[in-house]
């Protein structure tokens, strides 16, 4: 019996679907339906391949009550750029989840990771930053940088940006695409310590091996969101810094003791008591993440898969109803 299946390209998709409330909204409810126990999620396939100073990552859930799930293959070869080829790259396949049948293929270039990627964040600050940011920083300077920092003025609009990374001149020039994208006053600062100490708010989104933010840069009312650390020789927070914090999060406790900061914290003998609580259950209320307006928290992305199968579902629905992709029949 022949039937179609939607392709869609990465051009198509950026012309449907954006960082905005909508798309934050429907990774919310990925977290909460983590939370409530209602997803099927297998640990994540990890591949590096240090040849090439590359790693692979597959992940995929189901979620009871969506329609669809997928399954993301993301490479990320972090020598691209200097051959002029991105660092990301990759795809998902959306499955029905009634059929098992393939109900689109998402060429997406890695566009669809970044912009859940970036949703989570803006899930993280909207339920773990202080109420008033006024300055807000990101160490790195990639799409990350710039997407979370995006995601989060959603949820917390501050009047001034600061971006630290080790190449000053592509520090510069995040800040310049911040400022215009956003219309706030951004500039690069070369001292990471001072990035902390003037903002409420810190994004990471390095692939470092070595912490670049460290504990004694804490201060009250700071909240951190570490999405860097994805791969279990990936560090960007000193582990001390998990400790000293008021409130810790893993968006997956299972993932982040072997693929985030919690698995640093707990290499270094520091992480001595009970699991940290999971973002799911803040964005569901069950946790209070802050308590006061001088709490330090931080939040631990390392990706899941139910995001993924959350914004599969999301574009599906988007191209449809925007007429857009190709329909291919099998």
């Amino acid at each position: 019996m022949a039937r179609d299946i939607l392709i869609v390209t990465e051009a198509e998709l950026r012309k449907t679907v954006a960082l905005g409330a909508d798309v934050i909204d429907t990774v919310e409810k990925a977290f909460v339906a983590l939370a409530s126990g209602s997803v099927v999620m297998p640990p994540v396939l990890s591949m590096a391949i240090p040849e090439a100073n590359g790693e692979v990552d597959v992940k995929t859930a189901f979620i009871t009550g969506f329609e669809g799930f997928a399954i993301k293959v993301s490479p990320g070869f972090f020598d691209n750029p200097g051959i002029g080829l991105p660092s990301l790259n990759g795809l998902m396949i959306l499955f029905s989840a009634k059929t098992g049948l393939v109900e689109a293929l998402f060429l997406d270039n890695g566009y669809l990771t970044d912009i859940r990627t970036a949703a989570a964040g803006a899930v993280a600050a909207g339920h773990m930053a202080p109420e008033t940011v006024e300055t807000a920083g990101v160490m790195g300077t990639g799409v990350q940088a710039r997407l979370q920092i995006e995601a989060a003025y959603l949820e917390r609009p501050f009047r001034r940006v600061l971006v630290w990374g080790r190449d000053m001149a592509k520090a510069k020039t995040c800040a310049a695409d911040i400022a215009r994208i956003l219309g706030v006053e951004a500039h690069a600062e070369t001292d990471p310590a001072r990035l902390v100490a003037q903002s409420q708010l810190v994004v990471t989104t390095t692939p470092a091996c070595e912490p670049i933010l460290k504990a004694e840069w804490l201060h009250p009312g700071l909240h951190i969101t570490a999405m860097g650390s994805d791969q279990g020789e990936k560090n960007e927070i000193d582990p001390a810094v998990l400790v000293a914090a008021d409130t810790y999060v893993c968006d997956r406790v299972s993932q982040c003791k072997k693929l985030g900061e919690l698995r640093s914290a707990i290499a270094a003998g520091l992480w001595d008591r009970e699991l940290p609580p999971e973002l799911g259950a803040v964005a569901s209320g069950a946790v209070a993440a802050r308590r006061s307006d001088a709490d330090i928290t931080v939040c631990d992305l390392t990706g899941t898969g139910a995001q993924d199968t959350a914004i599969a579902t999301y574009a599906l629905a988007a191209c449809h109803k925007a007429g857009l992709g190709t329909a291919f029949t099998s």
